[in-house]
């Protein structure tokens, strides 16, 4: 079993040692044991578990569904696990499509744009002051 410093585990988990304090004062990373100097020592199951929040927030996942996941994995619930990350995807691809949306509404502002001439005349300035935007 490795025995870790606090910034040890932080740069071998890829994360910041704010980040590994952070979790840990929010409980998505157990209270570290001390050693009699008061230095925090950290091993191998918290490695374990800041590449696993890394690696979930990188796929989308905030803090609140992270902390879900690791509840889920502790149940080794596989169908949960996998209704979660269903879910996710779902989400994501709403917010894509919203983005899209927004995306091809801006693209048409700017072309009906030339670029020139007075700010009471500027499509754009206009559709992001009327009511309706496009």
């Amino acid at each position: 079993m490795s025995n870790f410093s606090i910034g040890k585990l932080a740069e071998r988990a890829g994360v910041a040692i704010d980040t590994v304090r952070y979790y840990e004062r929010n409980g998505l990373l157990p209270p570290a044991g001390r050693l009699a100097s008061g230095y925090r020592r950290y091993g191998e199951a918290e490695l374990k578990r800041l590449r696993f929040i890394r690696r979930a927030k990188s796929l989308g996942f905030s803090l609140e569904d992270i902390r879900t996941l690791l509840e889920l994995s502790a149940e080794r619930n596989v169908a949960k696990v996998k209704r979660a990350a269903q879910l996710k995807l779902a989400d994501i691809d709403a917010r894509i499509a919203e983005l899209e949306r927004v995306g091809a509404g801006l693209r048409k502002l700017i072309r009906a744009c030339p670029g020139h001439g007075r700010a009471e005349a500027c499509p754009i300035l206009n559709a992001l002051t009327d009511e309706e935007l496009y």
